[in-house]
């Protein structure tokens, strides 16, 4: 069985056809130009799909059904977009209805944190268990959570907003209009506002010598012993450490996987933010829940938009 699988976001369209074992036969990817607005955008979703599935050796009409992970909030029911922030205009856009009349094949629409969790599950970091929590860290902090094999959707699709936990009480203002989530104090933009403020204090730092301080920015420094880089590290470590505790303490998952810009920084991320989940988290058997990089790196939303097309009901 093959799907097409598109991946939405506010930078970039990805689309591949994709194989159940998760091979990827073709892909192409588009900027979105999202500030054009929702019709050219997809239109554009349209004309990169029809080049997928002319492909030469690709039999198209074997392909069944279109996966979609799309930058939330979404109504996964109603195959609505709701109103994502980094998509401007898409205000209840009937998504699902679109794709089917264009491209002639019914279609599953998934938020796009959902669709990664269940994509590193079935091909990734996950395979082999049967619950997994998956992070991504990036220019926002999202979540999808994997029980007993399934995507684990809570009231009204709620769950899984791992980013917007409240961790420090009355803390940065966060997009989501609260106050100290763990988004507003550990995504990329974060990390790189924090690294600023801290400039204040007037301690030497190379950090002054740079424009536009990045979070990678703030990982190489800290790691070449910058301190006022270091210290903006260690805390951001810190707050990741918080925010893994609180998941796997309720959740106990088998596994925590964490993508996106973020993770990309490796064994200084991970080797201080094992030890921090180990101090913290004192009810689950936490020697035994490891937390890994996400494995799929620039497929991630290809596979996880195909394993949402294809673990749906039969047609």
């Amino acid at each position: 069985m093959m799907v097409l699988a598109i991946d939405i976001g506010g930078t970039k369209l990805a689309a591949g056809i994709v194989d159940a074992g998760g091979d990827i036969l073709a892909r192409d990817e588009v900027p979105t130009l999202a500030t054009e607005g929702p019709g050219r955008v997809l239109e554009r979703i349209v004309r990169l799909a029809k080049a997928l599935l002319a492909t030469p050796g690709v039999a198209a009409d074997t392909i069944h059904r279109i996966g979609i992970g799309c930058a939330g909030p979404v109504d996964r029911h109603a195959g609505l977009v709701l109103n994502p922030p980094n998509l401007p205009g898409w205000v209840r856009v009937s998504l699902v209805e679109y794709l089917e009349k264009a491209l002639g094949r019914p279609a599953v629409l998934e938020n796009d944190a959902n669709a990664a969790a269940l994509g590193e599950f079935r091909y990734g970091a996950g395979r082999g268990a049967r619950s997994l929590v998956y992070l991504t860290v990036s220019t926002g902090i999202g979540g999808g959570i994997i029980l007993d094999g399934k995507i684990w959707h809570g009231l009204q699709d709620g769950a899984g907003e791992v980013g917007h936990m409240t961790l420090v009480p009355d803390g940065p203002v966060c997009g989501c209009g609260n106050r100290g989530c763990l988004e507003a104090l550990a995504s990329g933009p974060s990390i790189a506002r924090r690294a600023r403020e801290a400039l204040g204090t007037g301690r030497p730092s190379r950090l002054r010598e740079i424009r536009d301080i990045t979070a990678a920015d703030v990982v190489r420094l800290a790691q070449e012993g910058d301190a006022v880089a270091a210290l903006v590290w260690n805390e951001t470590v810190g707050y990741l450490g918080l925010g893994v505790a609180a998941v796997i303490t309720i959740l106990a998952p088998e596994r925590v996987v964490i993508g996106g810009g973020v993770a990309r920084a490796g064994d200084p991320l991970f080797e201080p933010l094992r030890r921090e989940v180990r101090r913290r988290v004192t009810l689950v058997a936490v020697e035994s829940v490891p937390i890994l990089p996400a494995a799929l790196g620039r497929d991630v939303g290809i596979l996880g938009a195909a394993a949402v097309a294809l673990e749906a009901e039969p047609i």
